[in-house]
Formats: structure tokens, C-alpha cells, sequence
């Protein structure tokens, strides 16, 4: 008894502090991991993000030099013709090409994982080849291909003994770059596909054909429903593709000058506003204006996408 009532506590005395924690080691661990993207991102996205923003904020004056004029190029750029020009064209390039593509490429995928295509392997490669031929050769090669001088065109019309091909005309010259787009990426959203399609359990074929399903009824139930999220990711890629239109147009642009001019596309128009014409105020204005609208189309179409796949 006495020693139990030595070892309890006067009622009294303070009880004891808790004992704390030991601090976890390596709390900065993570950050070294994230640390290295932090830096890239904040050095490369974030600040000349903010650098254009402050650019499109002013605007070189005959009587002053550059001077902060809060959202006045904003303003004039909704007035600009050029610009809404080339907003359009890029567009309707966006509504026509990018459904033909994806649909190419997902018949293209389909066919590879059906397992009935003779020389799969070879058939493959093929289709995906395009896409590791860079953007500035493959315009090139397409040039040529093109060319009503000197090219395979004009070899067919002067076979024919009329203008039947005019690729560069004002009619065709977006049908032309769309299909030069076309043939770079259509291997690309191809792999996508095809790289989701791999990933369907065997079970769900097998109980598919227990049931008496057919192809097509395999491909309508089972893979195509597979391909949600793959296609909503291909679409977002191939809508800033299709905002980002630059290459194909500015390097088919010596060949038919008379078509594609310095502002066919908002890149182009960006491109020719700070390079050719020193207005870098407003050539940042447009570029903003263009990462907004295609920040905001390429997030509705993943919020829809997502719905629709979690349905």
C-alpha cells in the first residue's frame, strides 16, 4: 500500500506534459522529387505567361514610346478582321479535319486489334511512321507533292492536259493542309487507341462470345465504351493542335502566296506581328486571347468527356 501511494500523483501537482512525437525524417524528401518540375514549370509556363500578359498591357506610342494602356489592345484585337479571319479558317480546319482523323485512327486501331490483319506488325509501323517525320520536313515533302510546277500535281495535269489537281487554290488549301495534318498524326491518335484496346480483359471478349455477340456487337459494347477516355484525351490533343496550326500553313505559304497569307492562321498572325512588324504588345495580345479560347474549349470538351464516362 505505501508504495502504490508513493507512485500516484498528489491530486493537486500538474499532470505530466504528453510526450511528442518525433518529427517524421526526410520532410523535404518530396519536395526534392518536385522540386526539379516546379522550377521548369514556373521558368518556362508561368513567367513568360506573365511576361505576355504585362506586354499586352501597353502599347509603343508615336508621342511617348511605350505606354501602359490597361486593355486597349484587347479591344482593338476584337475589331481586328485579320485576326477573326484566321480564327475562322482555323475553325472550320478543327470541326472537319479533326473528326476525319479520328475516325481514321480509330478504324486504323480497330483493324490492329481485331488480330485478322495480315502483317499487323508491318501495317503498324507504317501508319505510325508519318508522325516521326518532323512537322517542317513532312510540309516539305507535301510542298513537292503539291508544287503545280514541278511537283507530282503538275506532272498529273500536264498528263491529263488540264488543271485537274489545284491543291494551292483558294477552294482546296485548307483541304490541302488538313490532309498534311492528317497523314503526320493519324499513326499517333492510332497508338493511343490501340495502346487502350490492349488493355480490355480477355473475360469481357470471352463472356461476349458466350452470349452470341458478333463483331460488330463486340466493338459497339465492349471496345468502343473501352475508348471513352482515350478518345476524349486524342480530342483535347487535336483541338490545340489545330489552334497551334503553324507549320504546314507558314512553309506552304512560299509556295502559294498568293492564298496563304501572314495572317492565315492566329499563329501566324502572332508570328508575323512580332517578327516582321515589331508590334510585340499586340502580337502578346493575341497570343493571350488564343491560349484563353483554347484553355476554355479544351476544358469543356474534358468536363463532357468526363460525364459521359462516368455514366
Amino acid at each position: 500500500m505505501s508504495t502504490l501511494a508513493a507512485r500516484t500523483a498528489p491530486a493537486g501537482s500538474p499532470a505530466a506534459p504528453p510526450r511528442r512525437r518525433p518529427k517524421p525524417r526526410g520532410r523535404f524528401t518530396g519536395w526534392l522529387f518536385v522540386g526539379p518540375f516546379v522550377v521548369v514549370l514556373v521558368l518556362m509556363l508561368i513567367v513568360p505567361i506573365g511576361y505576355a500578359l504585362w506586354l499586352s498591357l501597353f502599347r509603343d506610342q508615336l508621342v511617348g514610346g511605350n505606354q501602359f494602356v490597361w486593355f486597349a489592345n484587347y479591344l482593338q484585337l476584337f475589331q481586328d478582321s485579320q485576326f477573326w479571319s484566321g480564327f475562322g479558317r482555323v475553325v472550320v480546319f478543327l470541326v472537319i479535319q479533326v473528326p476525319i482523323m479520328l475516325g481514321l485512327a480509330l478504324v486504323a486501331a480497330l483493324t490492329l486489334d481485331s488480330a485478322r490483319l495480315w502483317g499487323a506488325s508491318f501495317f503498324r509501323i507504317a501508319v505510325f511512321l508519318p508522325y516521326a517525320v518532323p512537322g517542317v520536313v513532312a510540309a516539305l515533302i507535301w510542298g513537292f507533292i503539291y508544287g503545280n510546277q514541278f511537283g507530282l500535281t503538275g506532272a498529273a495535269n500536264d498528263a491529263l492536259g488540264i488543271d485537274l489537281l489545284q491543291p494551292f487554290s483558294p477552294t482546296w488549301v485548307l483541304t490541302s493542309i488538313g490532309n498534311v495534318v492528317t497523314w503526320e498524326f493519324l499513326g499517333y491518335n492510332m497508338l493511343i487507341f490501340y495502346a487502350a484496346l490492349r488493355t480490355v480483359p480477355g473475360e469481357l471478349y470471352e463472356a461476349a462470345e458466350l452470349d452470341g455477340a458478333g463483331p460488330l456487337r463486340t466493338v459497339f459494347s465492349i471496345k468502343l465504351p473501352a475508348l471513352r477516355g482515350p478518345m476524349v484525351i486524342a480530342t483535347i490533343f487535336s483541338i490545340i493542335g489545330s489552334f497551334q496550326l503553324f507549320n504546314e500553313p507558314n512553309l506552304l505559304k512560299t509556295l502559294a502566296p498568293n492564298v496563304i497569307g501572314s495572317s492565315f492562321t492566329p499563329n501566324m498572325y502572332a508570328y508575323s506581328l512580332s517578327f516582321s512588324g515589331q508590334q510585340f504588345n499586340y502580337s502578346a495580345t493575341v497570343a493571350i486571347v488564343m491560349g484563353v479560347i483554347t484553355a476554355v474549349i479544351a476544358y469543356v470538351v474534358q468536363v463532357r468527356g468526363t460525364r459521359q464516362e462516368n455514366r
